[in-house]
């Protein structure tokens, strides 16, 4: 390793990755570029569709996809993006949806299917609320990141003209919609729209507490050919993955450094919830559950054919 090798991130612009992206942390032998100026799903579809980046922080759910059909990349477990997601489901409040039961037969908008967000809310409105993702009909405005045939019983249709989920929401041609981030009718208080789950934070840590599981959305893909050539090449990332975390730790233990009047209280909440490192990455146990639970829901969906085992996800360099 006496020549450093140049290779490209692309990842959120997140505060676990600063130190990366700012170069106080490097990886041993690499020379790495780091490219946050994008949103997610740009990110994934160039990344699934296209390869045009090295590394790249990936959704879990189109990883899976892609593992399955045997795409070119295997990933490290670095997990850099969680989100609980019961408060991410929203309805049209004329419609008479106030609980889950509700949402039976009804039309519910997504992005696209296999978008780790749907696959979480999907999983656990089947095995906590006992709504079959099949009892309902689903509606995508954009298109698959991984090609993949629906399973016989499921309903999904495009959008017309794709026209965006959230307006369908608004003029009550959908009456339900799952979605990664807030909506804007809901950030703008339209009174049209409203959260299936107002109570969503009591349910999130509810689910935590009972479960064990902080939903990973998100892992980090290598290309293969690069492992292939370099195989000293995942560990040193995961490294250099880790170190960036805990300076993103220590900086964040400074109370002006964001600027919320109780910041320093929610830290305090959220560490005696979740403990003291909620992005943990690597494969102790409480990240094997979440996997195999993202996994079960996959095949459960009919995204990926059989159940795949956790260790065949990731190099093996990394788990030994």
């Amino acid at each position: 390793m006496s020549k450093k090798i140049h290779l490209t991130l692309a990842c959120g612009d997140y505060e676990i990755v600063r130190a990366l992206k700012e170069g106080s942390v490097k990886p041993d032998g690499i020379e790495l570029t780091v490219l946050t100026a994008m949103t997610s799903d740009v990110r994934h579809w160039r990344m699934l569709r296209n390869r045009e980046f090295d590394v790249a922080e990936l959704s879990m759910s189109s990883y899976l996809m892609a593992r399955f059909t045997a795409q070119p990349f295997t990933a490290i477990p670095v997990f850099l993006h969680r989100r609980f997601r019961h408060g991410f489901i929203f309805v049209n409040a004329s419609k008479g949806i106030h609980k889950p039961a509700d949402l039976i037969g009804k039309r519910v908008g997504l992005r696209n299917f296999q978008a780790t967000t749907n696959l979480w809310v999907r999983g656990i409105l089947e095995h906590e609320f006992n709504i079959p993702h099949k009892s309902l009909q689903w509606y995508t405005q954009d298109e698959e990141e991984v090609e993949f045939t629906p399973p016989l019983g499921l309903s999904i249709q495009r959008t017309p003209s794709q026209r965006k989920v959230e307006r369908m929401l608004l003029e009550g041609e959908l009456e339900a919609v799952i979605h990664p981030e807030v909506i804007q009718p809901l950030a703008d208080r339209d009174k049209r729209v409203s959260r299936l789950f107002e109570n969503y934070k009591e349910l999130e840590i509810g689910y935590y507490n009972r479960t064990g599981i902080f939903p990973i959305m998100h892992t980090t893909a290598i290309k293969q050919e690069i492992i292939d050539q370099h195989p000293w090449v995942p560990v040193n990332l995961l490294q250099a993955f880790h170190k960036a975390k805990e300076v993103a730790y220590r900086r964040m233990e400074n109370p002006r450094i964001v600027p919320l009047a109780w910041f320093q209280d929610s830290q305090e909440e959220q560490e005696e919830i979740l403990g003291k490192d909620p992005w943990a990455y690597g494969l102790a146990p409480v990240n094997r559950k979440n996997l195999e639970t993202l996994i079960q829901y996959s095949h459960e969906q009919g995204l990926i054919g059989t159940e795949l085992r956790v260790d065949d996800l990731f190099c093996k360099s990394v788990l030994t």
